[in-house]
């Protein structure tokens, strides 16, 4: 089985409210991480350099978890109130897993192998 990893970024019209969004997005970050099943990691996260962007971050433990995501209500919630909060533009990516290891090897040098452990 395969990880899922979805990215995302989420331009709103009003970098003024951006900080009140995900202050209301928390509890719903928060409920995704513990009643979904298969949530390793879900999280949206203000842009340091960019002030009407959202980034976000997701990961889930296989495919079957992110579709069930997908027709849960945490979901309609997340996608409600950002399009309530004036949500531009969204351009999202899922990214299938085949192989996770460690950045740092046995000798703490930074790599991008797998075969590196």
């Amino acid at each position: 089985m395969s990880l899922i990893v979805v990215e995302a970024a989420i331009t709103i019209a009003d970098p003024s409210t951006r900080a009140e969004l995900l202050e209301r997005s928390a509890p719903i970050q928060q409920a995704t991480r513990d009643d979904e099943p298969g949530c390793i990691v879900y999280c949206f996260a203000a842009d340091p350099c960019q002030a009407d962007l959202i980034q976000v971050y997701e990961l889930w433990e296989s495919e079957e978890s992110l579709s069930a995501h997908f027709d849960h209500q945490n979901y309609v919630d997340m996608r409600t109130m950002l399009g309530e909060g004036g949500l531009v533009s969204a351009i999202s990516r899922k990214h299938r897993v085949d192989a996770t290891g460690p950045v740092y090897n046995s000798d703490g040098r930074a790599t991008s192998s797998f075969d590196d452990a």
